[in-house]
């Protein structure tokens, strides 16, 4: 979210907004994966518990991705869920961080 200030100064508030194209991937850990389903309320769009009870990512075309630190793009209109998915996980395993830099900025490594 950008604000502008009583100085007309743009001022960032949102670390995902940073970056050149502000674009963000999400991949989770399944190592740390408690299987509790969370992140698939928040963005089912996104993420999918697989028949072995952890959570993956899912392609754009729906497609589960289960290779071992699999990305995925994070939709712009569903950022806030995912957000809230990496902030509300009990594995902390949900990893979003931005494309151009590989810098996480939701998860349990962000800043």
């Amino acid at each position: 979210m950008t604000v502008r200030n009583e100085d007309r100064a743009t001022v960032t508030e949102d670390p995902a907004a940073e970056g050149p194209d502000g674009a963000l991937e999400v991949w989770i850990d399944q190592e740390l994966c408690t299987g509790d389903g969370i992140c698939v309320q928040y963005a089912p769009e996104v993420f999918e518990l697989d028949i072995d009870g952890l959570a993956y990512v899912k392609s754009a075309d729906d497609e589960l991705l289960q290779e071992p630190g699999a990305t995925t793009p994070v939709p712009l209109p569903l950022l806030a869920d995912v957000r809230d998915s990496a902030k509300e996980c009990p594995g902390d395993c949900i990893h979003v961080r931005r494309v151009s830099d590989k810098v996480e900025v939701y998860g349990p490594d962000a800043e």
